[in-house]
């Protein structure tokens, strides 16, 4: 997420959204209309056709302001996190619309190839083509950027979807340079290639908005940030655990664990979560409804210490193990417990845990190790 997404309300961010989708429509439309009149005026079905093809784009623009729209209605009982993956299902609908815009491409290059025809290339043509070509770069590069800016999937993949658009007119140009010189037609297999990375293109965009909504891994730098934000409250030790919940572009809801003087009254904890919660809300716009609290020993001597330090190095010499967290020992029961990550490539998950419980156990028998196995969910 970009800082100018993070530094934008949520009213301000759809605003720019629907401008730059607004930008696209009347783009395509006036290039439809521009190869339209051409078409007809040069009887050729071709650049007719292709006007067809801009009013797509302008419907895929469309699809982006209704996307927005539904996303940014308030939170309700049905919908206690609102509506914002909303969003997500308009990046699928236009990932899909790039996918089949390859595999058509890709069906059209393939049929040429099989039944060749002899090229013929209008100066007319080419003009349409090249006004195309830059049109689409333009239109591309603005989508691109204000979806970088405003934090959109759905502005990103109609800028792509512009871009690949642009690919395939290019080589259209390349294909009649090639001909006009060598007298060879190569414009079937220029598109065929083309095709491929188009349907690539589309595919991508479909993996990364269905990972949002299955769940994927948050960003690297988000999730640091939180962190930071977090760190910067006065008796936080650590904090560790992050889950971040995606509901949509800039929302997010989640829960962390921090570590704290087990002499904190619960007074003193509530104060420290309440006051955990405003800094990553102020600093990072992130709403964290939980706060869970590890206990660490305000002096760790003795025999504490030389647990701690006994973990550490089998932490560190198991490549499975990325950390260790929440460790507490309690004198009274003997009782020494801690949270332990280990990585989703291990094996046995569990097993790692339960070997490291037993090592402890066999240098200190007095004490009793109890761990929880933690995932690797965030960086």
């Amino acid at each position: 997420m970009s800082e100018d997404a993070q530094a934008l309300s949520m009213q301000e961010r759809d605003a720019g959204i629907v401008r730059a989708s607004i930008v696209g429509i009347v783009a395509n439309i006036l290039l439809a209309a521009f190869k339209a009149a051409v078409g007809a005026l040069s009887n050729s079905i071709a650049i007719t056709l292709d006007a067809v093809n801009n009013l797509s784009d302008a419907f895929s623009s469309v699809v982006t302001i209704v996307g927005t729209k539904l996303a940014s209605r308030p939170a309700d009982a049905s919908h206690p996190f609102g509506h914002g993956r909303a969003e997500y299902l308009t990046t699928i609908a236009i990932g899909i619309v790039v996918a089949f815009a390859g595999v058509e491409a890709a069906r059209e290059s393939i049929w040429r190839i099989i039944n060749p025809e002899e090229a013929t290339y209008e100066a007319v043509t080419l003009i349409v083509v090249g006004v195309a070509v830059v049109a689409k770069i333009a239109l591309g590069r603005y989508a691109l950027s204000r979806g970088k800016a405003l934090n959109s999937g759905s502005l990103r993949a109609s800028g792509t979807d512009a871009l690949m658009d642009a690919i395939i007119s290019a080589s259209t140009l390349v294909a009649a340079v090639i001909f006009i010189v060598s007298g060879v037609s190569l414009e079937a297999w220029l598109g065929l290639v083309i095709s491929g990375f188009i349907i690539k293109a589309g595919i991508d965009i479909l993996r990364e908005a269905i990972a949002k909504i299955l769940g994927g891994r948050i960003d690297a730098s988000l999730a640091q940030k939180v962190r930071a934000a977090v760190m910067t409250v006065p008796g936080v030790h650590g904090a560790y655990d992050l889950v971040l919940n995606d509901y949509g572009p800039n929302r997010y809801f989640g829960s962390v664990h921090v570590e704290v003087d087990d002499t904190l009254t619960a007074a003193e904890i509530d104060s420290l979560t309440r006051k955990v919660q405003d800094a990553v809300m102020k600093n990072c716009d992130v709403m964290v409804h939980t706060v869970g609290i590890y206990s660490t020993n305000t002096q760790r001597t003795g025999e504490q210490a030389d647990i701690f330090l006994a973990l550490v190095r089998l932490a560190n010499n198991d490549r499975n193990i990325l950390q260790t967290h929440g460790f507490y020992v309690n004198e009274e029961t003997k009782r020494v417990q801690f949270d332990m990550v280990v990585g989703f490539d291990a094996p046995d998950r569990s097993a790692v845990v339960e070997g490291v419980c037993q090592e402890l156990h066999r240098q200190f028998p007095a004490y009793e190790f109890v761990a929880t196995l933690d995932s690797d969910i965030s960086d």
